[in-house]
């Protein structure tokens, strides 16, 4: 408090009132990807267990806001609103929960546990952002899959998937919805995917 001593009071009075001198926080709403909603499939149940990693993906990307192509190439993000984790984390625990509902799979676990698997689906995250166009909002989702042995790390299939879902509107919350529904439709057909890679596997090695 000595150094405080001889300052002018109106100085000394801004200093002990704190915060008046710096700008207020901007709200930031945060926002989870929706629950999957893939139902359970008919299909016979495959004798292996499943590691899903979290797919690569650039810098602007693998970040926590919603980005935004509102116009050519520029890459902006809804201001206000987040991610409660990273594109690449959310993408990967959606599949990860889609894929236990359809329950093809004997155990499936995400690269986060220390527990072994069979196979590992990785990739790559090309897109992951709002973008818009001629048909207004939509949410895009661009992946590559690759299904490879998780001991020898040998690729057994690789896939390009592209989804595309516009928005009811253009406030964030539009946003997420639209990926939910975006995320939903590529786990039904990584499901699908996986299925036919591991039949055809699995019937070649019973001849």
């Amino acid at each position: 408090m000595r150094c405080l001593i001889g300052l002018p009071a109106s100085v000394l009075a801004l200093l002990l009132a704190g915060c008046t001198l710096l700008p207020e926080t901007q709200p930031v709403d945060v926002f989870r990807l929706p629950a999957s909603g893939l139902a359970a499939s008919p299909q016979p149940a495959l004798a292996a267990s499943l590691r899903i990693a979290r797919p690569q993906s650039s810098q602007a990307l693998d970040s926590n806001r919603i980005a935004v192509v509102p116009q050519g190439d520029l890459l902006s993000s809804y201001q206000g609103a987040r991610w409660s984790s990273p594109a690449p984390a959310l993408l990967r625990d959606h599949l990860l929960d889609a894929l236990q509902r359809d329950g093809r799979f004997r155990a499936l676990v995400s690269d986060d546990s220390h527990l072994q698997a069979d196979l590992l689906l990785d990739g790559d995250l090309r897109s992951f952002q709002v973008e818009y166009g001629t048909d207004g909002p939509q949410a895009q989702i661009l992946i590559d899959l690759h299904l490879a042995d998780a001991d020898s790390q040998r690729i057994r299939a690789s896939r390009r998937f592209s989804i595309s879902q516009p928005l009811a509107g253009e406030q964030a919350s539009a946003a997420v919805s639209a990926f939910a529904v975006a995320a939903d439709s590529l786990a039904a057909q990584v499901a699908t995917w996986l299925g036919e890679q591991l039949t055809v596997t699995e019937g070649a090695a019973a001849q």
